[in-house]
């Protein structure tokens, strides 16, 4: 799995479809961290004319996902099991960075945290994830 987030940090293989299709961008990710930015324009608005809670979501999931999976070896993956958001400030017009962080890593299952911040660095969301780290079989596929 490290590989391939190597190769997906450097290029040589695309991103995942919910980020493009989103509009996620991985700023970088090694070592149990990743930051990635996301431009807030109104294209994801949810009725009240602020952005829309699920793209937090999704865009707190990627950059917590990939802190873990830099950490993963050949034959390992994992899954999110859990994941709990605090929305801190609406968002209108912005750009947001996402940084994320794994807080405790077993064999079998992690924490991670990600914090969600405007160009003014004020705290937009705070996320925390579980997810169980997937090896042999559970891993095929992943």
């Amino acid at each position: 799995m490290r590989k391939k987030i190597d190769d997906y940090v450097s290029g040589r293989i695309p991103p995942p479809p919910i980020v493009t299709a989103l509009g996620i961008t991985m700023i970088r990710a090694a070592d149990g961290t990743a930051e990635f930015g996301y431009v807030a324009d109104g294209r994801h608005a949810n009725p009240m004319g602020t952005l829309h809670g699920g793209i937090l979501c999704d865009l707190a999931d990627a950059a917590m996902g990939v802190a873990l999976a830099s950490t993963l070896d050949e034959g390992e993956s994992f899954a999110t099991l859990e994941l709990h958001i605090n929305f801190l400030r609406p968002v209108w017009d912005a750009k947001l960075t996402a940084k994320g962080r794994i807080v405790s890593r077993g064999r079998t299952v992690a924490m991670t945290a990600c914090d969600i911040v405007d160009e003014d660095q004020r705290h937009i969301a705070a996320v925390t994830g579980t997810q169980m780290i997937l090896t042999g079989q559970m891993a095929k596929g992943r």
